[in-house]
């Protein structure tokens, strides 16, 4: 979907009488859940709470995880959207939630799109985890490295990394895996000459696993 619509969805967020010019995030995430977290990201910064939306969030999600009856109440579509957002709007106040978080939530309720909120969150996440510099990196292999291994492999992977970045690595063992490793970094999010990079050099860690 088009620009104008992020830059709507800008306007709606925005705690601010700062005119409604999108910051733009550091990745960028396709689909709806893209836009949305776009224009968070770009209001949590005008406003400078992104900590503080990025950790009410987190806080946020771990309850729609744990609680089956707010679960139920955000993704039943047979509820109206008035109640929705009016139950939202006392729960942000009642717990204290950023005015852009709650404006977050209000939204999403008011255009019937609370199912999508977790999406949302996860889009959130991967924008602050790459305005942090934190590239995410997730290994697969067919015998769990030892420790040797994982530290020879982070430091040839931070030699791809730029001066701000850290890398979070991430291991996993699938038994299926014929030999070899499997190196991502997030292609739908990361910058593609980084994950290009990682890709030719995964060949080379192959051959000494």
């Amino acid at each position: 979907m088009s620009m104008m619509k992020t830059n709507m969805l800008v306007r709606s967020l925005s705690t601010s009488s700062t005119a409604a010019q999108l910051v733009k995030p550091p990745v960028q995430v396709f689909g709806l859940e893209g836009r949305y977290a776009s224009a968070l990201y770009s209001a949590g910064t005008k406003s400078k709470s992104l900590d503080a939306v990025e950790k009410e969030l987190t806080q946020f999600q771990k309850s729609i995880q744990t609680d089956a009856k707010l679960k139920e109440f955000l993704i039943n579509p047979t509820l109206k959207r008035n109640l929705k957002v009016d139950a939202l709007k006392h729960l942000a106040s009642k717990t204290s939630l950023s005015a852009t978080t709650g404006n977050l939530l209000g939204l999403m309720a008011e255009n019937g799109r609370l199912g999508k909120l977790e999406a949302v969150i996860n889009a959130f996440k991967i924008m602050m985890a790459a305005h942090r510099g934190e590239v995410t990196c997730e290994v697969i292999t067919a015998k769990p490295l030892d420790q040797a291994q994982k530290q020879n492999l982070e430091a040839a992977l931070k030699k791809f990394l730029k001066g701000n970045e850290t890398l979070q690595l991430t291991a996993t063992v699938d038994p299926s895996l014929i030999g070899g490793m499997v190196v991502s970094i997030g292609d739908k999010y990361v910058d593609m000459s980084v994950a290009s990079k990682v890709k030719k050099y995964t060949e080379l860690i192959s051959a000494a696993v």
